[in-house]
């Protein structure tokens, strides 16, 4: 019974501690179902709605303005318009990702655009993704940028397992692209013909968190498992990330587990899994001031266990702890943004915008 108390007492003074190295504070609210954020500074936040809107915080004043409307856009299920990133080279510049009406089904799309004094202009479709199908799940999808001008963006299975291991379709891939939509010459399988010139790795079920770490060079994915199974990844190029082939998840009808196994040869494993899930959303890492107890740490917005996950990583790419803040908010968190002092921004899916700060 001791050790019990013990522990307990541990617990509860962990949580107190947790708490005490930061205040939240509420930025804006009445949003609807926001699901990108993009700071254009730390006084400025761009917000896509999965509805279709784009909008613009002031993050002093809590302010909104309207920008556009993103027309055309699959919204039914998981759909809408997804994902905001602004460009590394010219500052006007955004990228979107959004699933878009096909003849054939939803696909997952990728354009670019400029906003100028609040208003969108130049929108440009850079890839509409062979990823169609008649479901409304699994569309994604998240972007981020390499030190050498190459734009990722992640693409789920499209509600199709088998999606994932034929590489004739996008659909459970992430791609790599050059800044203006064009293939990079040394993607892994552009001399390959059954695989699309886009894709540098796949094998992925449904990854809505995707971070290059521009210090360690390193890219990092979180994705959706099914009952059970939700995964980091460290993504290398051209590697098979094993759904359905390999999971730890089970069946959603079922206590039967998905898959052949759990690891493969030939197939990369995860550095991380999540039993039971947590319904990762997006994925940072954390480099900054104003927490600097996370340092390098990997940051993902939880949606069913509404939490921010803190993951630590150690020299060898291996998670070696786990620390869950916000538990208390019952939010499902989308998004995570940092500012250039270190704080730390979220968007939730009851339409709300926050700050986390130091309380030093």
């Amino acid at each position: 019974m001791s050790k019990l108390l013990s522990l307990i007492f541990f617990l509860l003074a962990f949580n107190v501690s947790a708490q005490n190295e930061y205040q939240l504070q509420k930025v804006a609210s009445g949003l609807d179902l926001p699901w990108g954020l993009q700071l254009i500074d730390d006084k400025n936040l761009l917000i896509t709605q999965r509805g279709g809107a784009i909008k613009k915080l002031d993050l002093l004043s809590g302010e909104i303005v309207h920008i556009d409307n993103i027309e055309n856009l699959a919204t039914n299920g998981q759909g809408g318009l997804l994902d905001i990133a602004r460009s590394p080279i010219d500052k006007a510049v955004f990228y979107f990702t959004y699933s878009k009406k096909t003849a054939q089904g939803a696909v997952t799309a990728l354009a670019k655009a400029k906003i100028i004094n609040n208003r969108l202009s130049q929108w440009q479709e850079l890839l509409s993704s062979h990823s169609a199908t008649t479901t409304s799940r699994h569309f994604g999808s998240r972007i981020t940028f390499d030190n050498k001008d190459h734009l990722f963006f992640s693409i789920g299975d499209r509600g199709v397992r088998d999606n994932a291991q034929n590489t004739a379709n996008h659909a459970g891939s992430i791609l790599r692209l050059n800044l203006d939509g064009t293939i990079p010459s040394d993607n892994p399988f552009v001399s390959n013909t059954g695989v699309l010139d886009e894709i540098w790795s796949f094998g992925h079920r449904n990854p809505q968190g995707l971070f290059f770490d521009h210090q360690s060079k390193k890219l990092w994915a979180i994705e959706h498992g099914p009952r059970g199974g939700d995964e980091i990844n460290l993504i290398k190029k051209g590697a098979n990330y094993g759904w359905p082939i390999t999971s730890h998840g089970k069946e959603y009808s079922s206590p039967f587990a998905v898959g052949e196994a759990k690891h493969k040869i030939g197939i990369e494993s995860p550095i991380k899994v999540y039993i039971p899930s947590i319904a990762p959303s997006s994925l940072v890492i954390y480099h900054g001031n104003t927490f600097p107890q996370w340092n390098g740490k990997l940051l993902a917005g939880a949606l069913k266990l509404t939490h921010i996950n803190i993951i630590t990583i150690n020299d060898n790419n291996q998670a070696v702890s786990e620390q869950r803040i916000l538990e208390e908010l019952n939010l499902r968190i989308r998004d995570i943004e940092i500012d250039s002092q270190g704080n730390i921004y979220f968007c939730s899916d009851s339409g709300d915008i926050y700050r986390l700060e130091s309380k030093g």
